[in-house]
């Protein structure tokens, strides 16, 4: 097997509050991904007049999608990934009526991919959620949320129904333990138990997007979307064996919950190990039976897991407090490189769920240079992706139900996680910087011819 199915989906992925900018326009409301502008692990900075940040243009995407929108069709994606700003939509989430003109917007991004036979894939919240939400009600903490989020996604569904047939409802919902601001809109210091309970509310949300996403879009399919931290023991000690079975399990749980409809008997043993005792209803419980049509999850790197807690104090500070692993090569941003490890990943989740699986994001940040001819020879995100790629390869032929792979910024993207430009992902350059310089302008990487000829061959160019 050296192509990818007939029926593969190709693209790229992206979110509103990194490519969007327009962050006031058109009635929109303040985000929490505008009050965090240094990204996903930034403190919270209230907004003042005359203020501004990176992300508040990002790339501009808000005005110039028809321009990148035609670059993408040119790469022949048959899929993109986007997100709504739940903020253009429902600018306070809590308001009587929806925002028209928010909706009238993504209605124009839609008519657009349209034009090019690019299939939507939408997230409902990719990282952010309506600020006055987390002001006036403590985020996610507070049940109400749940009704305010299913009203936005019935709105939303009501409105696309025959435009968008795929969607997600939160991305990398498992991030809220590492970032819980951006995940939950709970203030970094809240207890665990406190989380825990604002990711039910979550949880439930998701299952009723679900139930709405099935009784409102003819033949729509709705999955949930996983940061795919697959973590390897250090050693064959029992010890770090078995505390890598816990450790995947932390995230592994998300996806049990809303593959499954409820929650499993181990994290249920945490919780009562742990004195949490969450607010859980029988209405609740009803809920989270609506479960997903398919899995999608994000995939980055790999790390390693120890019982040896002088080996876990050294790897505290790196991402996620991951110990590395010896036998891999990092990024610029230490992120180690894994490919082999994505098609464990990926039988790793169809086995545990026989559910459809789509990589909806994996790429390579890094600073690419512009030289003199105005070329840019990033050669290390053609290894990166095609050595990926060639892996979700093997996965197929091993048995795995592959929907798609859509990059992650398939167009230079503000980062999530410092919010940074530097840190670039795109086969698409944008001519804009860290400190807010540059025009703005596109133009094509070498990652572009070579993934356009990926796509237009099914995957048989890719070098083994």
């Amino acid at each position: 097997m050296k192509t990818f199915p007939q029926t593969f989906l190709w693209g790229g992925a992206t979110a509103a509050n990194q490519i969007e900018g327009a962050y006031l326009e058109d009635g929109k409301g303040l985000s929490t991904s505008d009050v965090q502008p240094q990204g996903v692990f930034g403190d919270v900075v209230e907004r003042v007049p005359g203020d501004s940040g990176i992300k508040d243009i990002a790339i501009d995407f808000y005005h110039r999608y028809p321009e990148d929108i035609s670059l993408f069709a040119e790469m022949g994606f048959n899929c993109l990934r986007v997100s709504i700003a739940w903020t253009r939509i429902f600018p306070n989430g809590d308001d009587a009526t929806p925002n028209e003109a928010g909706l009238a917007y993504y209605d124009k991004l839609f008519d657009e991919m349209a034009k090019y036979n690019i299939t939507p894939l939408v997230t409902l919240s990719h990282y952010e959620m309506p600020w006055a939400l987390v002001k006036n009600y403590g985020g996610w903490g507070n049940r109400k949320v749940i009704g305010f989020f299913e009203r936005y996604a019935r709105t939303v569904f009501e409105r696309y129904q025959s435009k968008v047939k795929l969607w997600l409802t939160f991305n990398e919902i498992n991030m809220s333990l590492h970032a819980p601001m951006t995940g939950v809109g709970l203030p970094v210091d809240s207890s665990k138990a406190q989380v825990y309970q604002a990711i039910h509310h979550q949880l439930v949300a998701s299952a009723l997007a679900v139930k709405a996403c099935h009784d409102i879009v003819a033949e729509g399919k709705i999955g949930n979307m996983l940061l795919g931290g697959l973590m390897y023991p250090l050693s064959c000690k029992p010890e770090d064996v078995f505390k890598t079975l816990q450790e995947n399990r932390s995230w592994q749980f998300f996806g049990d919950v809303q593959c499954r409809g409820a929650y499993p008997g181990y994290i249920l043993r945490y919780f009562r190990e742990s004195g949490f005792t969450l607010e859980i209803t029988d209405a609740d419980r009803e809920a989270l039976k609506s479960t997903v049509d398919f899995i999608s999850f994000s995939y980055y790197m790999t790390g390693c897991v120890t019982a040896d807690e002088a080996l876990n104090q050294k790897a505290r500070g790196n991402i996620l407090n991951m110990v590395p692993n010896p036998h891999l090569a990092s990024s610029e941003w230490g992120w180690q490189i894994d490919p082999l490890g994505l098609r464990t990943l990926l039988n790793v989740l169809w086995d545990r769920y026989q559910k459809p699986l789509f990589i909806v994001e994996n790429g390579l940040g890094a600073k690419d240079k512009v030289e003199a001819d105005g070329s840019i020879n990033d050669d290390y995100r053609i290894s990166y992706l095609n050595d990926h790629l060639v892996q979700a390869r093997e996965a197929i032929a091993d048995g795995v139900e592959l929907m798609g792979f859509t990059s992650w910024g398939p167009i230079d993207l503000v980062s999530a996680s410092k919010a940074e430009l530097s840190k670039r992902y795109g086969f698409i350059y944008v001519d804009r910087n860290d400190d807010g310089s540059g025009t703005l302008a596109r133009s094509k990487k070498k990652s572009f011819g070579w993934y356009k000829e990926v796509i237009a061959t099914r995957g048989a160019s890719l070098k083994e």
